[in-house]
């Protein structure tokens, strides 16, 4: 399998070179540059034995994680963003390098018209020492259902699809057993009607690693989840291992907000009975107080993972409110110690918090834009896309071009608030408190024309900061929506600006935004609004499973 560019396969548009306005409406942007600072990140530790939590900050979702040798691999959700299952490597597994997306081809992921909560859930990677190769099992929902690609180096690029049509639900993982045989285990609905809101069940499926199929029948082999006459809801995100010739099946339980969890069962036969564990729930924040320090809410599917020298950490998604239960950094990866207890691994001790500070030997400081606090700047100074950036859906055209240190994007005519593909780029809002900037130059012709930064959790909920035109003038906007509803604060520019390049810089403090404008040479910010309530960018607010991108946005279909 070949590794592919960003973009392989797509019947390309002319190239966006300038600026000019006799052109299409074109945007050109400089630079942009990301800078987070939260005041836990801000803590003295000794890198060499310690490390923050999380290890990935901002949206990344649903982790799973693999080894070979000492190698470690971790891939996340990603919903219906473009490309699909970013993945990493570490040596460490606390500062990761990532080495590309799992699904960078259109071929292998059609995300058109699917809801940003639809598409790539809870991706599972494994290693097969038995055919030297890497698996990624995961779900398309709203699109192609369950699918395995595979590849023998995680660096050079991953098959297309491989449809697994008997495996219905979502949430499937892989397992190799001792002598090389593989099962499926997945979140389904149960064998009869749903006796509850929220039942549902783990099944398990023979698979044939030589063709890709499984084969024979499929059984249940946990009922609801841990204890059925409480009712337990969204038992889901199954992993199954082998310790000491017992089988342990881990899962999430509880759904995905305040009171998730994860549980753990016992079983000596592949197939069960699987009993759960009196150590149960082996991991969750539910029950705490509410106004503790350092709050982490919503942990759970988790995935464990044994080093090179034998001990055992877990890896598992976390939120980090700022108020109440809203966040706008989505579901974070944690990562923790775990304690064998008889087969049972216990991630976190009932009644204790998530440490956000950890200890850790053998943990060398590394260069790491992914934890803690760091600036992250894109000088456009190459022609493919730096892989940290997202595009809502799959891309169909190409309406962005890199070319002597600028990016430019076509205003499309699609807006940021419609369920298609606008022209944008995002980076994951990693901080509770960031500011993100960019210098812009941009000539609209009316007020359809806009371009700047648009912060995205979803089409009804976003905030638009960018420069349009309104009764004959240029002018700066922001538009913040939420359930559809538009509030817009306006500034003019004035004329001698107009033709210029400005720079724009957006700040966050928890549910506080502000937007400023620099204009040349002095280059003093000047606010445009401050204090703008973002909570509409909060999952809780806006809903769904994702976390806020924040980059530039060109359209002429504002509205």
């Amino acid at each position: 399998m070949k590794k592919t560019l960003f973009f392989a396969g797509l019947s390309f548009l002319t190239a966006v070179t300038s600026c000019r306005p006799e052109k299409e409406p074109t945007a050109c942007f400089n630079f942009f540059e990301y800078r987070g600072n939260d005041q836990i990140f801000n803590s003295k530790i000794d890198s060499e034995k310690q490390y923050f939590n999380p290890i990935l900050c901002g949206f990344y979702p649903d982790p799973s994680i693999c080894r070979k040798n000492k190698d470690y691999y971790l891939v996340n959700s990603s919903f219906a963003f473009y490309p699909g299952i970013p993945i990493f490597t570490s040596k460490d597994l606390v500062n990761w390098e990532q080495i590309g997306h799992v699904l960078d081809r259109p071929s292998q992921l059609k995300l058109d018209s699917i809801r940003i909560s639809g598409g790539i859930y809870a991706p599972d990677i494994s290693y097969n020492k038995h055919n030297d190769t890497f698996y990624v099992i995961t779900t398309c929902v709203d699109g192609i259902g369950n699918f395995v690609v595979k590849t023998k180096d995680p660096r050079a690029g991953w098959s297309d699809p491989i449809l697994l049509p008997e495996v219905g639900g979502i949430d499937p993982s892989l397992f190799f057993d001792d002598d090389g045989k593989a099962y499926i285990v997945n979140n389904d609905a149960p064998e009869g009607p749903p006796e509850w809101d929220g039942h549902r069940a783990i099944w398990i499926h023979q698979y044939d690693v030589d063709t890709d199929k499984t084969f024979g029948k499929s059984k249940v082999i946990v009922d609801g989840g841990v204890d059925k006459s409480t009712r337990p809801v969204w038992i889901e995100g199954p992993h199954l291992y082998k310790r000491n010739g017992k089988y342990l099946l881990i899962a999430a339980e509880g759904g995905t907000s305040i009171n998730h969890s994860e549980v753990a069962f016992l079983s000596d036969s592949v197939f069960g009975p699987y009993i759960p564990s009196d150590k149960n729930p082996i991991l969750t924040q539910r029950n705490l107080l509410e106004d503790r320090k350092n709050k982490i809410t919503s942990v759970g599917h988790a995935d464990i993972i044994e080093d090179a020298d034998g001990k055992t950490w877990a890896v598992f998604l976390g939120c980090r409110p700022y108020e109440k239960n809203l966040y706008n950094t989505g579901r974070e990866t944690f990562l923790l110690p775990v304690e064998m207890h008889d087969n049972i691994p216990v991630i976190l001790p009932k009644g204790e918090q998530v440490p956000l500070i950890v200890e850790k030997e053998n943990t060398p400081s590394e260069k790491n834009t992914f934890n803690g606090n760091f600036t992250w700047r894109d000088n456009f100074d190459r022609t493919d896309l730096n892989m940290r950036w997202l595009m809502i859906r799959t891309p169909r055209s190409r309406w962005y071009d890199i070319v002597d240190g600028q990016l430019n994007l076509q205003a499309l005519p699609t807006s940021i608030s419609e369920k298609s593909q606008p022209a944008f780029l995002g980076f994951r809002q990693q901080h509770t408190t960031f500011e993100a900037i960019t210098e812009l130059t941009f000539t609209p012709r009316s007020n359809r024309d806009i371009a700047g930064l648009a912060c995205f959790q979803n089409e009804g909920y976003h905030i638009v900061f960018g420069k349009t035109r309104e009764n004959g003038k240029d002018v700066l906007v922001v538009d913040r929506t939420e359930k559809g509803i538009k509030h817009t604060s306006t500034v003019e520019i004035p004329d001698n600006y107009r033709e210029v390049p400005i720079k724009l810089k957006i700040t966050g403090a928890g549910k506080f935004y502000g937007f400023y404008v620099a204009y040349p040479p002095e280059s003093k910010w000047q606010p445009v609004v401050e204090n703008i309530d973002g909570s509409n960018l909060s999952t809780d607010k806006a809903g769904g499973f994702t976390g806020m991108v924040i980059g530039p946005y060109a359209s002429s279909g504002r509205r």
